[in-house]
């Protein structure tokens, strides 16, 4: 299973009788999933639609869905000149039966005009604006499934970016365990001097307490169980790309754990070249923590 990007932007046109529409989607990163609609009135139908499918498709990720008509602002102005002479038509008839009735109607306002036309298309909501209505919502499947591919297929560049990243961290880490022995094996000889400088500045050594604060400097010093953790990441890391799907969370969470073991390696390294793998290490780190702020 491929990741996915949480940014993408998708568009797609489509057109029926004369009157032409246009989806623009898009997503940029989010902690959840957070769905923003843009649609023109009377489109109640095909918002319940996308709030319904949207999380079937993603988990995270602000997500925005817009829809422009090419003629009007809503579905009925292409069918507005139609209606309004119909509307005429009608309030000439009855103007007509009014006055053989022997009544004279007040003339008719826009107001009245505007009023009579709702009431007309209200009476015959199963016209050509319905078709419309059904065909812009029978694209909602294939909006979602091109910015589905849209989102894996930038996905794939961070997967990309990432195993690089991870490779790297896996080749410093090698690098840190080799200093790290190479120092190691110098260590009894640099205590050995330290001791040496401290028995010659007193004459009373409490032996047991020397003892001890060797044993402590050798623990503090010793990174064996920081770069274990490190290389065990290594592998998460490199698995958790594997599987694919949403897996930012995880990801991000993971890179706390490898920023923790870097800084606790920088602080015992005892050592200027440990100490400058270090600092790489929270280079590459923070490199690959802003690629994975974008992974779903």
């Amino acid at each position: 299973m491929s990741i996915q990007s949480m940014t993408g932007f998708v568009s797609l046109q489509g057109a029926l009788d004369g009157l032409d529409w246009a989806w623009e989607m898009r997503s940029v990163n989010g902690r959840g999933l957070d769905l923003r609609l843009r649609l023109p009135e009377r489109f109640e139908g095909v918002e319940a639609r996308l709030r319904k499918e949207v999380p079937k498709h993603f988990k995270r990720g602000n997500i925005t869905i817009g829809l422009k008509l090419g003629q009007a602002d809503s579905v009925g102005a292409r069918f507005a000149a139609e209606s309004y002479e119909q509307v005429i038509d009608a309030l000439r008839a009855l103007e007509m039966q009014a006055k053989k009735q022997g009544l004279d109607l007040r003339p008719a306002s826009a107001t009245d005009l505007l009023a009579a036309r709702n009431l007309l298309e209200n009476s015959n909501r199963s016209g050509p604006e319905e078709t419309l209505l059904r065909a812009i919502e029978a694209e909602v499947p294939r909006l979602l499934e091109a910015f589905v591919t849209a989102r894996q297929s930038e996905g794939a560049a961070l997967a990309a970016v990432l195993s690089e990243q991870i490779s790297r961290l896996g080749d410093l880490s090698r690098a840190a365990r080799e200093v790290s022995e190479v120092r190691n094996a110098g260590q009894p000889a640099a205590l050995r001097q330290r001791v040496a400088a401290v028995l010659e500045a007193t004459d009373q050594v409490d032996e047991a307490r020397l003892a001890q604060e060797l044993a402590l400097l050798a623990v503090k010093a010793d990174v064996t169980e920081e770069l274990d953790r490190l290389d065990a990441h290594v592998e998460a890391a490199r698995a958790l790309l594997g599987t694919g799907g949403p897996i930012g969370r995880k990801f991000d969470f993971l890179m706390q754990e490898f920023n923790r073991e870097a800084n606790t390696l920088c602080s015992k390294s005892g050592s200027t070249e440990l100490t400058s793998i270090g600092l790489e290490l929270k280079v590459v780190i923070d490199q690959m923590r802003e690629q994975v702020q974008n992974v779903e």
